[in-house]
């Protein structure tokens, strides 16, 4: 049995019931491909908060602790600040706040890139600290020894591979990958790669269509696409850009919402209720009995 947590409207506290539902696993995520192919797309999103988990939950397969926390909560001009104590503390909100989900965590720039038992270490305390299913690391081929030592320990690794926004300096920024033939033999090179390792799933990121595709088709593990190709396995989004939470919009990025121009609009009609005292009224107050 599962736990997830509903809101206490006497308290506005979280609390948890039992949820006749077992969680999703990784196994099951890994099956989802079978013979070459998924038939039914994954979904999954990214979630910084018990809320935001328990509206996501119900409607994804993973969903992802993502680094970019840094920019979407804490206005960071990169992910590269990320620390391990702030993935610990929104990854273990995010299992709280979820019951159905395999929930993946990203390791934040720094944490595992010197040697396979740094990984060990931080990845194990985001596990134990967040009752995650898994963790989720950037690189290709050079990380592969990482990938092969935290999995062959028990630890589940999704492989992050084409932009890796980590990297962001060495790249030279956010430009799609691929544009060359050495780029496009060096994606197929890392997505074989972390897939020998073990990887259960990988998500391909800011690369050409055609590679998309080319990849998907080359590894037996779930490949999802963000910026990349609808042949993929499935498909990640930031929740904030998907729901339009900011001005900018990436090119890779299909808003379903505005959700922006409603909290303005309510923070708008809340000021001028305060300052014209129309609010609190009678139903907001406490009354003599």
């Amino acid at each position: 049995m599962s736990t997830t947590f509903t809101l206490d409207t006497s308290t506005s506290r979280a609390n948890p019931t039992p949820t006749p539902m077992k969680r999703l696993t990784v196994p099951l995520i890994q099956g989802r491909k079978f013979e070459g192919r998924t038939d039914e797309p994954l979904v999954m999103l990214t979630a910084y908060t018990a809320r935001m988990a328990q509206l996501l939950d119900p409607h994804c397969d993973m969903l992802l602790v993502g680094d970019s926390l840094g920019q979407v909560i804490y206005g960071l001009p990169s992910t590269l600040a990320v620390t391990l104590d702030m993935m610990c503390a929104h990854g273990a909100a995010v299992v709280r706040g979820s019951f159905h989900s395999v929930v993946i965590v990203d390791m934040p720039f720094g944490s595992y890139e010197a040697s396979p038992a740094q990984a060990f270490h931080s990845a194990s305390r985001i596990l134990s600290e967040t009752g995650c299913s898994g963790v989720k690391l950037e690189g290709g081929e050079a990380m592969a020894p990482t990938i092969r030592f935290l999995t062959e320990r028990g630890i589940p690794v999704m492989a992050h591979i084409g932009l890796t926004p980590q990297a962001v300096n060495a790249l030279g920024g956010y430009g799609a990958r691929g544009q060359s033939q050495e780029e496009h033999a060096k994606i197929l090179a890392d997505a074989k790669a972390v897939t020998d390792a073990g990887a259960f799933s990988m998500v391909l990121e800011g690369v050409l269509e055609n590679i998309a595709g080319a990849v998907t088709r080359a590894v037996d593990i779930p490949v999802i696409g963000i910026g990349a190709s609808a042949d993929c396995d499935g498909q990640v989004l930031v929740t904030d850009d998907m729901l339009g939470m900011f001005d900018r919009v990436p090119r890779f990025v299909k808003r379903y919402h505005e959700v922006a121009n409603e909290i303005v609009d309510a923070a708008s009609q809340y000021a001028a209720d305060v300052r014209s005292r129309s609010f609190p009224t009678p139903d907001q107050t406490y009354q003599p009995k």
